[in-house]
């Protein structure tokens, strides 16, 4: 199963990507997790010993120019389009237990977006995982989906939006939906946080009336102070991981 999970900046979108990867994990699932969300950080959030020390995919400048024959940053010059990638998750990956955790990191983004050597080698990794793993693959992405294209839209099982009660990240919500449609990718579905009270979810379900709704997350003190204390929002008891593992049993089913 291949799950990709967008949302707009700070409505929790990370904390439920690591809770949901580690759920996995503890139902004895190989995942492969992919932070494709340049200003996150999925490793910490897992749990993964010295994560800020993990280089991104992008900024492996010696592997972009062996893969893809070209220097990076050299927007306009010859490079592979298909570079060889089979190997990366397996070679580049941190490891938790089942889990392997690859961080693809950014690249510069001019008006109509980056065509360099780079872009290609991070186009082609996520083309493999999302089309040859055979592992449950989760990806952490941008408010957007800009690493998925058409070769992979079809063959991604879920994509899950992350909102929380707000006009912005209600309208967030909407443009990836038009943003999945262009490519073809229409299994959209929803996952409200930071829920307060009833009055919430009906805010949300009156605005999104015609998204799936796979569950709500509270607002939950314990995953706050779990990130304040530098631990996996799953490593503490709260009622957001009863309900990560109720919204799995979901998307299994």
């Amino acid at each position: 199963m291949k799950i990709a999970i967008s949302g707009k900046g700070g409505v929790g979108k990370t904390t439920f990507a690591a809770m949901m990867i580690r759920a996995f994990n503890e139902d004895n699932k190989k995942v492969l997790a992919i932070d494709a969300d340049p200003d996150a950080n999925l490793a910490s959030a897992v749990g993964i010993t010295d994560a800020e020390s993990i280089i991104p995919i992008s900024e492996m400048k010696n592997l972009v120019y062996e893969r893809t024959e070209a220097k990076p940053g050299a927007i306009g010059a010859f490079f592979k389009l298909n570079p060889k990638v089979d190997d990366l998750p397996d070679a580049l990956s941190a490891k938790l237990e089942n889990i392997k955790l690859m961080r693809l990191g950014g690249v510069p983004k001019g008006g109509g977006g980056c065509i360099c050597p780079e872009s290609a080698l991070l186009r082609a990794l996520v083309t493999h995982i999302v089309l040859a793993r055979d592992e449950m693959v989760i990806m952490d992405m941008e408010a957007g989906i800009e690493h998925l294209g058409r070769a992979t839209a079809k063959s991604v099982n879920k994509l899950v939006v992350v909102v929380e009660p707000g006009r912005r990240s209600i309208d967030t919500a909407t443009h990836i939906r038009s943003l999945a449609g262009e490519i073809g990718l229409e299994a959209i579905s929803i996952v409200g946080n930071k829920i307060r009270s009833k009055k919430d979810e009906e805010y949300l379900q009156n605005h999104l009336s015609d998204f799936e709704f796979l569950g709500f997350l509270p607002y939950d003190d314990a995953l706050i102070e779990a990130d304040l204390n530098g631990i996996s929002p799953y490593d503490v008891e709260s009622e957001s991981k009863k309900k990560v593992t109720e919204i799995i049993k979901t998307i299994n089913d």
